[in-house]
């Protein structure tokens, strides 16, 4: 189900590192336990993040969740198209509703991110428990 082109986190969020950029947003099962999706905060051109660090949000009609930058580095570009339709993120997380892209500034952070497997094995543990 998921791509074997991006990397997970557990805290729902996707990378697709292409030439030391990584391109960000947040999973499909992320999207679905959200709700509709009515908001999104996201940083500005320039700001800078470390790994695990919060770097934006996501408002539902459920709740409001922190959106986590899963590698360090500078923000090259964001996805203004989500101001006014914040609705792509549910309609489509993995590609038009990407969040951000990020020069990577320590590009070893990747290794310890989940392969398309590890995240669906990682959702599987999660419904068990």
């Amino acid at each position: 189900m998921y791509s074997e082109d991006y990397l997970y986190t557990k805290d729902h969020e996707w990378i697709l590192v292409q030439d030391n950029v990584g391109i960000i947003g947040i999973t499909d099962y992320a999207q679905h336990e959200l709700g509709d999706v009515v908001y999104v905060d996201l940083p500005e051109v320039g700001d800078t993040f470390d790994a695990n660090e919060p770097f934006g949000s996501v408002e539902s009609v459920k709740a409001v969740s922190e959106i986590f930058c899963p590698v360090s580095g500078e923000v090259l570009e964001v996805n203004t198209k989500l101001e006014e339709s914040p609705e792509l993120i549910n309609q489509s997380p993995h590609e038009k509703a990407w969040m951000i892209k990020i020069r990577l500034s320590n590009p070893d952070e990747i290794k310890e991110l989940l392969n398309a497997q590890e995240y669906e094995e990682y959702l599987q543990e999660q419904a068990e428990s």
